[in-house]
């Protein structure tokens, strides 16, 4: 099972952060603390998998992760979790957002949280993965952003058409 999936950045600020098991929001801040201190001391040339730190639940749990650029995806899973399975998973992920947000850099982390929550809904579902089709989670991200843009267009035209009403309205009381 996945516990939590933080991203952060090569400074340690946290640019995403999804528990899947409840802790405290000074645990959660300790366990963000933690796995940037573990992974960033790490070599670029060691292994992705590292035993969880204390916090996250010790010895049975790992952290696995990939540095990307100016962030690291990590994902903390118990021992039932394949570290390969995982580490497609974050593949996946971060190819999803490239394709969603057309080069994804840090900054479409930080403007668009909710988009990127999104996307990680339709992979990871209450620590258990839900879909690792690329290209279905695209397919759903669109709909979604097309379904957004429809309510939008609708709203806009009710609040027009209220507009007319109270316009009618005024006329109407004024004459």
């Amino acid at each position: 099972m996945i516990k939590a999936i933080l991203i952060f950045n090569n400074h340690g600020k946290p640019r995403l952060s999804k528990f899947y098991q409840p802790y405290s929001e000074d645990t959660q801040q300790q366990i963000i603390r933690e796995t940037f201190h573990l992974v960033s001391k790490r070599d670029e040339n060691v292994c992705n998998f590292l035993e969880g730190g204390l916090l996250i639940g010790g010895s049975d749990n790992k952290l696995i992760y990939r540095h990307y650029a100016t962030l690291y995806f990590v994902f903390c899973v118990d021992s039932s979790e394949s570290e390969l399975g995982i580490l497609d998973l974050i593949q996946v992920f971060v190819e999803t957002l490239d394709k969603c947000f057309e080069n994804v850099c840090e900054l479409d982390l930080i403007f668009h949280v909710d988009k990127v929550h999104n996307i990680l809904a339709e992979m990871v579902m209450g620590g258990m993965v839900l879909e690792t089709n690329m290209n279905e989670i695209v397919t759903q991200i669109d709909a979604q952003n097309k379904l957004e843009k429809s309510e939008v267009r609708l709203g806009n035209a009710l609040v027009c058409e209220g507009l007319e009403h109270d316009q009618e309205l005024f006329l109407f009381m004024t004459s």
